[in-house]
């Protein structure tokens, strides 16, 4: 992330923190989305992420992250980098390394070319994950292993109560769910800030298509989801107003994958 990101990053992270309780074990999760125009963005935005970015966050000792693009989806084409802190503190600490990363403020700079900009526009979103997922579950990766696909769901809710009522009915039973049947999640967080307050995001990973399409089949006749979705004041149309699922592919060089 550039210097400039960081430092706005850093004072609403310190904002939300006021807001929030005592740090406790929940991690943070932040979203960044470079939204690009086909030709030469998507190409040299990468390029910058993978030979740039990702050393120097290794130099931080950030981590887990990831990088996707979409399959389909709204907005294409971008790229979606994913980081996980451990706290708002570890976030700042991050800041103030990369605000010192000689190497990394001087790559940056090229990369931010006034004359030939790299992307039309970054957005940011930041989630502090579920009391019952608290950090991000990263999936297994080995030699011989394929990339897997990933879907990003977001439940924009409709007031600040239902979305930690939804938040809690992951919590005390859907997200094992998941987990039961092989959906593979990655994380769960409530968004802290970004677009379209309020909200809670999750993602999940799978094979391929074919295997998504068969999990989530084997999840909606699942008989303890059949059991949750019907209990007084858990049902979608309480509380959630919209929901959107991008698919996306981990990119080469993404550690996540």
């Amino acid at each position: 992330m550039h210097r400039r990101g960081f430092v706005s990053l850093s004072a609403a992270a310190g904002a939300a923190a006021s807001a929030l309780a005592a740090p406790g074990k929940n991690a943070y999760f932040h979203l960044r989305y470079y939204y690009m125009r086909q030709g030469t963005q998507p190409g040299r935005t990468q390029k910058y992420l993978s030979d740039v970015w990702l050393p120097a966050a290794r130099r931080a000792g950030l981590g887990p992250l990831g990088f996707f693009s979409p399959v389909f989806g709204d907005r294409s084409p971008y790229i979606l980098a994913v980081v996980s802190y451990a706290s708002l503190a570890a976030m700042e600490t991050a800041a103030a390394q990369l605000a010192e990363d000689k190497e990394f403020l001087k790559a940056s700079a090229e990369f931010d070319s006034i004359q030939d900009p790299p992307y039309v526009r970054l957005e940011s979103e930041l989630l502090r994950a579920f009391d019952g997922s608290p950090v991000m579950e990263v999936p297994p990766t080995g030699p011989q292993r394929q990339a897997r696909i990933f879907e990003l769901r977001t439940y924009e809710s409709l007031s600040e109560t239902t979305v930690q009522r939804k938040a809690r009915m992951f919590d005390d039973g859907e997200a094992d769910i998941f987990r039961r049947l092989g959906m593979n999640p990655v994380f769960f967080g409530v968004a802290v800030f970004g677009r379209n307050l309020p909200k809670l995001c999750y993602m999940l990973s799978y094979d391929d298509m074919a295997a998504r399409e068969k999990l989530w089949r084997a999840f909606g006749s699942d008989a303890e989801w059949q059991k949750l979705r019907v209990q007084p004041g858990l049902s979608d149309a309480e509380l959630v107003s919209n929901i959107s699922n991008p698919i996306l592919r981990p990119l080469a060089f993404s550690p996540i994958r």
